[in-house]
């Protein structure tokens, strides 16, 4: 029996663990680097709470007004989108149409949606006006319009996407006296989440593991964004126990089968291709700081095995050799056909390929919880100063991300303690920082050559260095991302795991 079809069989039996032991609090991560998050069940929801705090908002506005690096460099490539320009004009439609054998439409929609984005974060870092009254106006155009997704499978990859970046756009304007919130409130209700929940319970009528990962990341995106920006905490929480304990592909388990003794966590869809693995741990990622922005720490649980398998994709993804365990998933309609595919590698990948993804997710493991994560630190530095949509093709792949994360996700590195989920990384309690430096990871990032590390045989704990990953902050934020590959700023190597997590197969 395969492992993935193993982890779903036995899915059920740890459910109940598993809900026992996140009921000590919302989402409280295990191991290395956690915190205990800043926000209890059943507390109030943070406005402004999805991708951006206020904090923040504050922050990104104070350093670019600064003259600061890297904000700077990351706000001239919003300027510089056409995008984000004060003069935009949407071109809303009452049924949006995403899939093969309907008149497909969508772009439009996609366009307009970061649009309305990247107008709201200029607004934010400027103050200037016109920039919030495009936004609004083109959010008013779609909730004044909009009725319906329709099209083949795709429609729920379209609930999915647009559904999290309209409530994260939307999020940024939600106080303005223009806004017609409450309508806008009821298209996110009444089009998008139906769409995503039906996914996530019933996976367009297919057994749970016909879709790959990145189908139930991007509706999880959507369920959690409009739980926030709707104030319905139960949306929240069904998302929360999903990533958790999930049926689907996009469950942490099930997204990152497998963890090696060196520390990767192979990611399910690097069996597949590069785009649809960049995909997912973007979203993943999206999901994962959303959560935290609430009090809910996804990014540290289960050892925080986000960070091992964000960690093997970005080491393949600049062509390094990872290891891949073969895995077998069932495919098929429920009750009609049936049939299953196996995996036996990693696919072939383009190191010149980046998608906007990896600066928050850095960020936060190298910053908040002064963890080391050198394979991500380094492909943040290849990829930086981050863009948005737009300025990654032309087609919809080029706008999966709302993207920018330079500008948005460059914060000082957290001194002496974790940073506290909800509290746009204020330290709240002391951090068990240290990790054991893998020799090969440290190497390969000091010669900032091929990424193929040596084998690692031993390690040892140690605190995290002072000079480590992301060493330089503030005003020299831009040095520090750029010499990720070099000795200066690098110091200490991937995160090993512990014992329990050595290499092997983990039942479920």
């Amino acid at each position: 029996m395969s492992h993935v079809t193993r982890q779903i069989s036995r899915r059920s039996m740890l459910r109940a663990a598993g809900a026992t032991a996140g009921a000590v609090g919302a989402g409280i991560g295990i191991g290395i680097g956690t915190s205990v998050p800043a926000a209890a069940a059943g507390a109030s929801l943070v406005h402004p709470g999805l991708l951006h705090t206020r904090a923040d908002l504050d922050r990104m506005a104070a350093r670019v007004k600064a003259g600061a690096q890297p904000y700077t460099a990351g706000f001239a490539e919003l300027a510089a989108n056409p995008h984000a320009r004060s003069d935009w004009r949407p071109r809303p439609s009452s049924v949006v149409h995403r899939g093969a054998g309907s008149p497909q439409n969508y772009a439009a929609l996609y366009k307009d949606i970061h649009a309305a984005y990247q107008n709201a974060l200029r607004w934010h870092i400027t103050g200037e006006s016109a920039h919030a009254d495009t936004a609004v106006a083109i959010l008013n155009a779609w909730s004044a319009t909009l009725t319906r997704l329709a099209g083949s499978a795709d429609r729920f990859l379209a609930a999915g996407l647009y559904g999290y970046q309209f409530a994260n756009a939307a999020e940024l304007v939600r106080d303005h006296e223009d806004f017609e919130a409450e309508r806008f409130r009821g298209m996110l209700l009444d089009v998008f989440h139906p769409l995503s929940e039906s996914f996530l319970a019933h996976h367009n009528n297919a057994v749970v593991t016909n879709y790959w990962t990145n189908w139930d990341l991007c509706n999880m995106a959507c369920v959690l964004a409009i739980g926030i920006h709707c104030d319905d905490r139960a949306k929240v929480d069904r998302v929360v126990e999903y990533f958790k304990h999930g049926e689907g592909l996009g469950s942490i388990r099930n997204a990152i089968p497998v963890v090696y003794d060196d520390g990767l966590g192979e990611w399910l869809e690097a069996g597949r291709d590069q785009g649809h693995a960049l995909l997912g741990v973007g979203l993943m990622g999206t999901i994962c700081e959303m959560a935290w922005n609430q009090g809910i720490d996804l990014y540290g649980h289960d050892d925080s095995r986000f960070l091992k398998g964000a960690q093997y994709v970005a080491k393949w993804a600049m062509g390094g050799e990872v290891p891949f365990t073969a895995n077998t998933r069932r495919k098929g309609a429920i009750g009609g056909w049936s049939g299953s595919e196996t995996v036996t590698e990693a696919a072939a990948v383009n190191p010149e390929m980046t998608r906007p993804i990896w600066a928050m997710i850095a960020n936060h493991y190298t910053r908040r919880r002064s963890l080391p994560a050198s394979y991500v630190t380094r492909i943040a530095a290849r990829s930086a100063p981050e863009g948005g949509g737009g300025n990654y093709g032309p087609d919809s792949g080029g706008y999966d991300q709302l993207g920018f994360g330079t500008l948005a996700f460059t914060r000082e590195r957290t001194t002496g303690a974790a940073g506290a989920a909800g509290t746009g990384g204020s330290p709240s309690a002391t951090a068990a920082a240290g990790g054991a430096a893998g020799a090969g990871d440290a190497a390969g990032a000091r010669s900032g050559a091929d990424p193929r590390p040596q084998t690692a045989t031993t390690a040892s704990p140690s605190a995290s260095p002072a000079g480590g990953d992301l060493a330089a902050t503030g005003s020299n934020g831009l040095l520090g991302w750029t010499a990720a590959t070099g000795v200066t700023a690098l110091a200490g190597g991937m995160l090993l795991l512990r014992r329990r997590d050595r290499a092997r197969r983990e039942p479920q």
